[in-house]
């Protein structure tokens, strides 16, 4: 079965890359092995996956036009040269880019956009999309009342790839962006935090690149109050006001 884009559908449980990338199953027992930093999923994507995607992303809207230079790409993204070379050494390797030599050689896209996925980029850059210390959450074992927790971490990495295995190169660059993005960030609280930030170090306006954030920086107006964001029956947008027809 293959899904919108042409893509074999292989499931929330064996995504093709995954496959390949993952280690074989191994039972973890919810004990003093996983006394390790718990990561699930690529809930803060790291700044070489977001490289990563710009650049591919940027090779996607160049097609037809011949190879593009890491130079240029690092240029156009405000991307470090050499971490750049380096992430696209690795998307070479793993079949997502080629390169040509020569005056005028660069980069090309290996494959049609709309058959690479975010997920296909991020786990070449970070590895598997979601995994608990060192295990991948269908090897947990949980016992006891956490019995049911590995259940909920399997969902999570679920959720994770009905987003990042459903959108492709093509969608972004095209700017059109499949349902399964847009029904949830269309929802007004999906853009506020949930946990206390301090503004100096908090989320900035900008992207990660040779400039860093931008936006308030330390020092500024905004000070370091501590707050919550509202809870999500407050955080939607009040209604606007339409034209009153007197005026």
């Amino acid at each position: 079965m293959k899904d919108r884009s042409g893509r074999p559908d292989l499931g929330d449980h064996f995504a093709s890359v995954s496959t390949r990338l993952e280690s074989a199953p191994v039972v973890a027992s919810a004990s003093p092995i996983l006394r390790q930093p718990v990561r699930i999923g690529q809930m803060r994507v790291s700044v070489r996956a977001d490289y990563a995607v710009r650049a591919v992303i940027e090779l996607a809207a160049a097609q037809g036009q011949g190879p593009v230079s890491a130079e240029h790409l690092g240029e156009i993204q405000n991307i470090p040269l050499k971490f750049l070379q380096n992430i696209l050494a690795e998307l070479k390797q793993a079949g997502i880019v080629t390169s040509q030599r020569g005056p005028s050689g660069g980069f090309v896209l290996a494959r049609d956009p709309s058959l690479i996925t975010l997920g296909d980029i991020l786990r070449v850059t970070d590895g598997p999309l979601a995994r608990v210390a060192d295990y991948r959450p269908d090897q947990l074992d949980y016992s006891g009342h956490a019995a049911a927790l590995g259940e909920v971490w399997v969902a999570v990495r679920a959720y994770i790839r009905d987003v990042l295995d459903e959108v492709t190169v093509a969608d972004v660059c095209r700017g059109e962006l499949p349902e399964v993005v847009t029904r949830q960030s269309e929802r007004s609280e999906a853009w506020l935090p949930r946990i206390k930030l301090d503004l100096q170090q908090g989320p900035k306006l900008g992207v990660p690149g040779r400039g860093g954030r931008h936006g308030l920086g330390r020092g500024s107006a905004a000070g370091s109050t501590l707050f919550r964001a509202p809870a999500a029956s407050a955080a939607r947008p009040t209604a606007i006001r339409g034209p009153d027809p007197s005026e």
